[in-house]
Order: C-alpha cells, then sequence, then structure tokens
C-alpha cells in the first residue's frame, strides 16, 4: 500500500490506498483507529462525474470526510472506490477537529493529485 502521513491535533494521520482489481481501496485513520464511516465512490465515464454515498458506524462523525474521500478518490482514479475512515482523539476540542478535518481535506487533495498524474500505483 502507498501512504501518505500528516500531523493534526497531535496525532499522525494516515492515508493509504492500493488497487483492487480495476477498483480502489483506502483508508484513513489516526489515534484509536477503527471503522466509522465508509465511503464508496462512483465514477461515470459518460458524464465524467463522480459521486459517493456513505454508512457511518452509530456514535462516529467520519460522515463527511468518509463522502468526500470517495467521491474525490474516484473521480481522481475514475473508477469504483472504497474509502474507510476511523480518527478518534479522546475528549476532543472543536479546535482539533477543525485541524483533523482540514488535515484529512488537505491529504485527499493530495491523494487526487498523485493518482491524476498516474503515481499512485
Amino acid at each position: 500500500m502507498k501512504e501518505i502521513r500528516k500531523v493534526a491535533a497531535g496525532i499522525s494521520l494516515v492515508l493509504e490506498w492500493k488497487k483492487t482489481g480495476d477498483d480502489y481501496v483506502a483508508s484513513l485513520t489516526g489515534g484509536d483507529e477503527h471503522v466509522g464511516a465508509v465511503g464508496v465512490g462512483f465514477y461515470d465515464p459518460e458524464s465524467k462525474r463522480a459521486s459517493s454515498s456513505v454508512i457511518t458506524s452509530p456514535g462516529h462523525r467520519e460522515t463527511e470526510i468518509a463522502l468526500n474521500g470517495a467521491k474525490e478518490f474516484s473521480k481522481a482514479c475514475k473508477a469504483t472506490s472504497v474509502f474507510i475512515v476511523g480518527i478518534h482523539l479522546d475528549n476532543i476540542t472543536l479546535d482539533e477537529i477543525n485541524e483533523i478535518v482540514s488535515a484529512s481535506g488537505e491529504m485527499i487533495n493530495e491523494l487526487a493529485v498523485i493518482i491524476g498524474v498516474g503515481e499512485g500505483f
């Protein structure tokens, strides 16, 4: 698996990805790793648009990161993707949440650039 690492809110975030047949799988984890939300992204070659859906584990808040991650990943790789997110930090503050969400977005954008120029695999 390839990976991107970044530190946010005092924890290490790790975005890993791999090709699985014609499709792709990625996971973004940090802190106490787990599966908090799973996004599935789809790419329509006719319209050149991507869409995504998400399932979130009860009590978890990674929905938006997984939804956006799956959509952007599928748009970049032009295929179906699964994007798993599980980030946990005890007693997290609003500032820490914002920092993690921002760093996650940066990592997803970096992944899209890597995949888009063909260096991701």
